[in-house]
């Protein structure tokens, strides 16, 4: 949801950012590196019961995240393998930080308390997979309530306030679950129709993308 209302802004932002870092010489694979170590350092600090830490510095992995598609654009860096690579890292991530929690409401609430952050992480395996596996059949299955922002948000939400981690971790499992639906609804439609149909909308989406985009045509494809 945030990545479909936001990205355009966003970027706008970021790019000044991503023209300075590359006077520094770091590529952008480096930056993401960079924001998997500093998420495996939230997640030590997660399990650890430093909560508050491990929302600061949750906060602080996300930012190379957010830079690392500047800063390929600014240095014309820009791949299919800096895509494949970031979406790897997204997921080890993801997988990172929900442990944390696992093993730390595991410790607080017992150990079947464990068992729902790994839920979390196995429905928002399958909304990933959804995707890609959608997109390998020229299919789309972007969007939906709780995508990955949206899951970093309620879970910085839950960090800051513990108390009430366990429900926000409630609700995340139930927005995921939601989103695994609801794109699994949209592809399973699209496939439903005939390719003619199919061709005839893409058709009519590009010559709207072109209008937006105005005469320099598409814009230009991210790391993401």
């Amino acid at each position: 949801m945030f990545d479909g209302r936001y990205r355009e802004p966003i970027e706008k932002i970021v790019k000044p950012i991503g023209i300075l870092l590359r006077k520094t010489g770091m590529s952008a694979d480096q930056l993401t590196i960079l924001g998997l170590v500093i998420a495996a350092f939230a997640a030590i600090a997660v399990a650890s019961g430093h909560l508050l830490a491990g929302f600061f510095l949750v906060i602080l992995a996300a930012l190379p995240d957010v830079l690392d598609g500047a800063l390929a654009k600014a240095s014309n860096s820009v791949s299919q393998r800096g895509a494949f690579f970031d979406s790897v890292i997204d997921r080890v991530t993801d997988s990172l930080l929900l442990g944390g929690v696992a093993w730390y409401v595991g410790g607080e609430y017992g150990a079947h308390a464990a068992v729902l952050p790994f839920a979390v992480m196995a429905v928002s395996s399958l909304i990933s997979y959804e995707r890609a596996k959608a997109e390998s059949l020229g299919l789309s299955a972007k969007g939906g309530l709780m995508e990955r922002a949206e899951r970093i948000v309620v879970l910085c939400f839950g960090l800051l306030f513990h108390p009430i981690l366990m429900p926000v971790l409630w609700v995340m499992l139930a927005l995921t679950s939601m989103t695994a639906l609801q794109r699994f609804i949209k592809v399973w439609k699209q496939a439903g129709v005939s390719p003619r149909t199919q061709d005839r909308r893409d058709e009519r989406r590009d010559k709207q993308s072109e209008r937006r985009n105005g005469p320099n045509g598409r814009r230009r494809t991210t790391s993401k």
